[in-house]
């Protein structure tokens, strides 16, 4: 057995099913080697849709995803999707051909330093020396990507570390990693302090996050919810861990979230918050916001809590073992009166818009769709004035909702939604992006053609970078400088190049018969929706 098929075997005996990526010289021999193998691979277009597609795998089946690209300019075209990932913490193994090692600090063809240039946004990298090191390598590999704080581990292999014979395959059983030791049981002691302030609190209220997703704790922390009357808002990262219309839910809170789940944060006396970074996105004057308030920050990596604000009770752990301890105990607590008012805040704290009748409301849009969209359906939103509202006008039911969020990379949700499709047979699947991000990664459609992958893909259009045209339009006074996009591409005639249906939406009242026919439809989609060029993400 020679390297390359080594680490096929290791991908097999981590049961992985798909391998997204591209090939070049530098990572040839594994890809020669996997074609005997279970794994199928998939071709994207461009190296950082490997990992996006490996993201939305990973996010929605709880595994590992792995990418493999070569060597040089493959690698790091990667870089900014492990980037994406590093942010939102997805688990991914990024495998990367290498040159010869012999040549390495030579400058020779397609040789860059990418476990340098990968440092500062993985959790950990590997630049494999030896052959005989690849079990190992690779079962830590998998065990630090989904372990602790989920994130990307990059293994980066030599040609000729590839063609290498090596002596003894032996996949680890078990490991034993003196420096990493991911705590997963919360301290009793801290639960029974959150306890205690949870049964004197007045005005208690969770915020949850991403992380909440990442540890499968949706089920306990709404049963604990429910079990004690607790309001919950989410950060953008936690959309999706509590049904949107569930009536203890109120909403994203942030910059462009809800008034009234912003409320709620700054009128709470206990904040719960759970998977989430005190960020600026979502809190963005922690030293206000936390004023007078009990803060406890639950998370299973220690550096987050207190990087931005201290908390009064931290609770270092995996959220569903924190919380199914939580939900063991008895917790007195009355609060009706505080929920009365949240209730109230969210009947009559309603942002205000007035669209054109001309252009489809991109709100009431995203509303409809939700609404005829499956129970268990997987909305990716893309970035930009798209994600904002989707944020605030997808409904959730019992699906996914994804985006990237700590990067805010845009092109993402057209190759996750590739890899949410592929991994999950039968779920249906829509991206919605609007015609900046789009373009960013529409060469996938290629892809999703050639593995006939049944994705629905919205482009909202206004012609501009929208998100970037509003700012402008605020600060600079409209002095519109590098956003305008004009009519292309033309998605009728780039539909028909890639032999998917096409679909569009001009105003509200084409909106209903158009996503009908989208959801009906057996293959892939494109639907293309008219929204004024000037409208705001309000």
């Amino acid at each position: 057995m020679i390297g390359a098929e080594a680490i096929v075997k290791c991908l097999e005996e981590e049961n992985v099913k798909y391998v997204f990526g591209y090939p070049g010289v530098a990572i040839c021999p594994f890809y020669n080697a996997i074609t005997d193998s279970s794994v199928k691979t998939v071709l994207v277009r461009t190296e950082q849709s490997a990992a996006h597609a490996a993201s939305g795998l990973a996010r929605t089946t709880g595994t590992v995803g792995v990418c493999a690209v070569t060597s040089g300019p493959g690698a790091t075209n990667l870089l900014t999707g492990i980037a994406t990932a590093f942010a939102d913490s997805i688990p991914l193994v990024c495998i990367t051909g290498q040159v010869d090692s012999s040549m390495l600090g030579s400058d020779v063809f397609q040789e860059a330093d990418v476990t340098g240039a990968a440092e500062s946004f993985v959790k950990y990298s590997y630049l494999v020396r030896n052959v005989n090191d690849i079990p190992r390598i690779m079962k830590e590999a998998f065990h630090i990507a989904s372990t602790g704080r989920k994130g990307p581990v990059l293994v980066d292999v030599p040609i000729d570390i590839q063609n290498a014979t090596i002596k003894n395959f032996k996949y680890p059983e078990e490991l034993s990693m003196r420096t990493y030791k991911p705590t997963v049981k919360g301290n009793f002691a801290q639960i029974k302090k959150l306890v205690s302030a949870v049964e004197k609190a007045k005005k208690p209220l969770i915020c949850v996050g991403g992380g909440v997703a990442l540890s499968r704790a949706e089920k306990e922390v709404i049963d604990f919810a429910q079990k004690n009357n607790i309001p919950v808002v989410s950060t953008m990262m936690g959309i999706g861990v509590m049904p949107t219309l569930h009536p203890l839910y109120f909403g994203m809170v942030g910059n462009n979230g809800k008034i009234y789940a912003n409320r709620a944060m700054h009128e709470c006396d206990t904040l719960i918050l759970v998977g989430a970074r005190v960020a600026d996105r979502a809190v963005n004057r922690p030293d206000i916001v936390m004023e007078n308030t009990v803060l406890i920050h639950i998370d299973v990596d220690p550096a987050e809590i207190g990087k931005n604000y201290g908390p009064t009770i931290p609770i270092v752990g995996d959220a569903k073992s924190i919380f199914e301890d939580l939900n063991a105990l008895d917790i007195q607590s009355e609060h009706g009166e505080w929920l009365d008012k949240l209730k109230e805040y969210r009947e009559t704290l309603i942002q205000k818009r007035d669209p054109k009748p001309e252009f489809t409301d991109p709100a009431f849009f995203i509303k409809k769709l939700s609404e005829k969209m499956d129970d268990n359906a997987a909305y990716v939103a893309d970035v930009g004035q798209n994600q904002i509202w989707s944020c605030n006008y997808h409904i959730v039911k019992n699906g996914s909702f994804l985006t990237s969020g700590g990067m805010g990379t845009m092109g993402y949700s057209i190759p996750a939604a590739m890899g949410i499709a592929l991994s999950n047979p039968g779920r249906q699947v829509v991206a919605v992006c609007g015609d900046g991000s789009f373009q960013m990664s529409m060469c996938e459609l290629a892809t999703i053609r050639q593995e006939n992958v049944p994705v629905k893909v919205v482009v909202i259009k206004n012609s501009y970078l929208g998100m970037v045209r509003e700012y402008q339009h605020y600060t600079y006074k409209d002095n519109y400088s590098v956003v305008k996009l004009n009519d292309y591409p033309k998605l009728e005639a780039l539909a028909g190049a890639y032999d998917m249906k096409y679909l569009r939406v001009c105003n509200n009242e084409e909106a209903e018969g158009a996503i009908d026919a989208m959801l009906k439809e057996k293959g892939p989609c494109i639907l293309e929706v008219l929204v004024d060029p000037e409208d705001t993400v309000k």
